[in-house]
């Protein structure tokens, strides 16, 4: 009976949930073309996946990231503890990401002892049942990075990526950008971090014929 795979259901989006992003048409960079093998496909990126069907390029996974609302950076603390938390990124060359923060906390402490991190990014997540089977499973659109954080010193480089951020999360209102800075710079931590190996992608998607979408199939 189908009904007995709700058991599996909650466990199953919690594990997919972390991973997911959304998808979005990106104009050509040659840095990032570059950076990201060519927007294609490596053996090395299907490798990492169990599911290769659902692997989806670097490319495509850079354009979740710089969709997502939020993306959860993971850290190692100063104690080898696990800390995880949703935060404001945004990048203009697809290696290097950048957020903001006060100037003193746990993230900052968890750099400083590990650097490196872990990026995930969730959106389109769509709880349903499989159009031709009736399992009960989950859409979604992912990707999922690699870096190395650190504490940006450089004033103008400070302002870049806070211009950065404010230019993503609220184009609306970069009038008011420079007065900002001004008044707040010397109190901000601004984090960089350059991502050490192209992002990989995942999606789970259906079309109109309820056939799910595999091997980068796109329409």
């Amino acid at each position: 009976m189908r009904q007995t795979k709700s058991l599996h259901v909650i466990p199953f989006l919690i594990n997919i949930s972390i991973f997911a992003g959304t998808n979005c048409p990106h104009g050509d960079n040659d840095r990032i073309k570059v950076f990201m093998h060519n927007g294609q496909r490596t053996k090395k990126d299907a490798m990492k996946m169990r599911k290769e069907s659902r692997a989806m390029d670097s490319q495509w996974a850079l354009e979740v990231m710089r969709k997502a609302p939020y993306i959860t950076v993971s850290f190692i603390d100063e104690d080898g503890k696990a800390y995880g938390l949703p935060l404001s990124l945004a990048s203009d060359d697809g290696e290097n990401w950048y957020f903001h923060g006060a100037l003193e906390g746990k993230k900052l402490e968890a750099i400083k002892a590990h650097p490196e991190v872990c990026l995930s990014a969730v959106t389109r997540c769509a709880p349903t049942v499989g159009p031709k089977d009736g399992s009960f499973t989950l859409q979604y659109q992912s990707a999922l990075a690699f870096g190395k954080a650190a504490i940006v010193t450089d004033e103008a480089e400070k302002i870049h990526g806070l211009r950065l951020v404010c230019k993503r999360f609220l184009p609306q209102h970069m009038d008011a950008f420079d007065r900002g800075v001004a008044r707040s710079l010397s109190r901000t931590a601004v984090v960089r971090i350059t991502l050490t190996e192209p992002p990989t992608g995942k999606r789970k998607q259906y079309d109109k014929e309820g056939v799910e979408m595999k091997y980068g199939r796109m329409e």
